[in-house]
Formats: C-alpha cells, sequence, structure tokens
C-alpha cells in the first residue's frame, strides 16, 4: 500500500517501507490489546480520602486564601474516573522535572477535551505558592493544581520514597457503588531493570513525534531549555 504518490521511490525503499508499514500495523493492533487488558482491570483497593490543599481557581488571583479539598471531591460527577498526574517538584526535587514540565504544557492544552470524559490533577510535593509561581511562569491556566507535601499520598502512590525523592507518576482512579475511591492503575517511567525512563510515553506527542524522524529523540535531555 502507498503512503505517498511520489514517484522514483527505489525498489529497496519501497521495500523497507512496507516492512514497517506492516510492523506499524502489529504495533497498533497490540497496542489495542494492551489498552483493553487496562480497561479490564479488576477495581484495586479502596483508598484514604487523602487531603491536599489548593489555592485560587484564578491562577493570577495570587495563591491565598487557599482551602483543603480531598480526594474524592476532586470528581466532578458520577461516572467519571480521575486522572493524577504527579509533578516531580518538591521536598528532594527542589526544581520542577522538566520533563513533567513538558508534559503539563500538553495537558494545560488539552485539558478542555479532557474534561468531557474524564477529570485530571496535577499534585506536588511543593508547596503552593511554588508550585503556583511555576505553573504562572508556564501558563498553567487549565490546570488544577495540588499541594500533598505534607500528607502520604505521594509515598503511598509510589512517586515518592522515604527520603523525599521525587518520581514523575500517573495513577487513575474510580468510584465504585457505595461512593468509596479505589485506585485503577499507576504507572511509573521505570517499568524494569532494563526500562529507565519510557514508562509513560504515551503522555507526550513531543517524543512521538520525533520518533518519527531519522535522528529520533537523541541526547533530548541535553536539548531542555526551561
Amino acid at each position: 500500500m502507498r503512503q505517498t504518490n511520489l514517484t522514483g521511490e527505489p525498489a529497496d525503499y519501497v521495500s523497507a517501507r512496507e516492512e514497517l508499514r506492516e510492523a506499524e500495523i502489529e504495533l497498533m493492533r497490540h497496542r489495542e490489546r494492551v489498552a483493553g487488558l487496562r480497561r479490564r482491570l479488576p477495581l484495586g483497593p479502596a483508598v484514604e480520602d487523602y487531603v491536599f490543599e489548593e489555592g485560587p481557581a484564578d491562577l493570577e488571583a495570587g495563591d491565598s486564601p487557599a482551602r483543603t479539598v480531598r480526594l474524592s471531591e476532586l470528581f466532578t460527577r458520577p461516572g467519571r474516573d480521575l486522572i493524577v498526574y504527579h509533578l516531580m517538584y518538591g521536598k528532594k526535587q527542589t526544581e520542577p522535572c522538566p520533563m513533567c514540565t513538558m508534559w503539563l504544557d500538553g495537558f494545560n492544552g488539552v485539558a478542555r477535551h479532557l474534561a468531557q470524559n474524564v477529570d485530571l490533577a496535577i499534585v506536588a510535593a511543593a508547596g503552593l505558592p511554588a508550585l503556583r509561581a511555576h505553573a504562572r511562569d508556564r501558563k498553567w491556566t487549565n490546570l488544577r493544581l495540588l499541594g500533598a507535601g505534607s500528607g502520604t499520598f505521594k509515598y503511598d502512590l509510589g512517586s515518592e520514597d522515604a527520603e523525599g525523592n521525587q518520581d514523575s507518576t500517573v495513577s487513575v482512579f474510580t468510584r465504585d457503588d457505595s461512593g468509596s475511591v479505589r485506585h485503577v492503575y499507576s504507572v511509573h517511567p521505570r517499568m524494569s531493570d532494563d526500562i529507565d525512563q519510557r514508562g509513560i510515553d504515551l503522555l507526550s506527542p513531543v517524543w512521538h513525534l520525533l520518533d518519527l524522524t531519522r535522528q529520533g529523540r537523541g541526547n533530548w535531555f541535553a536539548a531542555l531549555d526551561y
């Protein structure tokens, strides 16, 4: 199957491109199988109704008054799941993670589309003023930002160790028929000894676009300027 109407494609290119197309189809089908396994996960344990700190909804309205909000209150209506992104910022992570920052730049742009189906919150161990200052610098006006530095939420979900070192993590929660919050899924960049950074690649269109090129991602971290 031709992907363009260009003329003069060498035979070795045509052959290699067809082999690649078949591999891409195989990958797509496998990805759909994996997504199906994820969707069919049984409910995990009921979790504590964790308490977070939140500032004014308007990011430009300053950082006070701050209020407390519980995990169960992050669900805006029945029948919706909640996605929580654990931002690597706070405690031992004294500067915001640049990789997390790139992802959240993207989340901010698509937040209104996500809101049609799910609820989304960003949780960090950093204090609210520092977290919101970084968000103002990045213009994250569409993201719900929560501080969790005084609680055990990040440790319990594996995005913080006992020394306060932070990790980027995504967690999904739902509510069961009784209204209890249940953990559904969490994933980290490090999935095994030989997979150090690829565990949550699906969050980043930047990397997928770079993977289309001959250079690939290259030394992506070295090129960051945040």
